[in-house]
């Protein structure tokens, strides 16, 4: 699966007519084929009513990540072992390889997260923003950050323009 998923990637980047850098075997590979090499296992904790978390885990499969959702009416203690600071929280939490990611973080977010392995807790979408991944409500998309955080606080890791 593993190698399917690296051909995939290398025969995407040719067909946009990009050229896949050439590398020889004893070297890094690019970080499209390490995420590609993942696992990409996302383990998500939710509230069983709420319809966005699951837009969300959604956008996650069909970007490629397996989707293990855990259920649960108490998000607190969730949001406390990932770190989560005030002000940043969001409906859902995930976490995947060593990272914790809140709320609707697009799937491209946490590809370059894996891929570049940033110092930090994870990424944070704070609040609910219209048209971020599980948000979407018609042609409206709301500019938003993507945030980089560790316990001292945060950085902007994205920014998704509005309409």
């Amino acid at each position: 699966m593993k190698k399917l998923l690296v051909i995939l990637t290398a025969l995407m980047m040719a067909a946009c007519g990009e050229d896949a850098p050439a590398q020889p075997e004893t070297t890094t590979e690019t970080p499209a084929a390490q995420v590609a090499a993942t696992d990409k296992v996302l383990e998500v904790y939710k509230s069983p009513t709420c319809g966005c978390c699951g837009a969300w885990v959604d956008h996650m499969k069909e970007h490629g990540y397996t989707v293990e959702v855990h259920e649960t009416d108490n998000l607190q203690p969730i949001k406390e072992k990932a770190g989560i600071l005030p002000g940043t929280g969001s409906c859902h939490t995930a976490f995947i390889d060593g990272y914790a990611i809140e709320g609707h973080v697009p799937a491209s977010d946490v590809d370059r997260l894996l891929a570049e392995r940033p110092a930090g807790k994870g990424l944070t979408v704070p609040g609910m923003p219209v048209g971020s991944p599980g948000m979407e409500m018609g042609d409206r998309v709301d500019a938003y950050d993507v945030l980089l955080f560790d316990e001292n606080g945060t950085a902007v890791f994205s920014h998704h323009p509005g309409n």
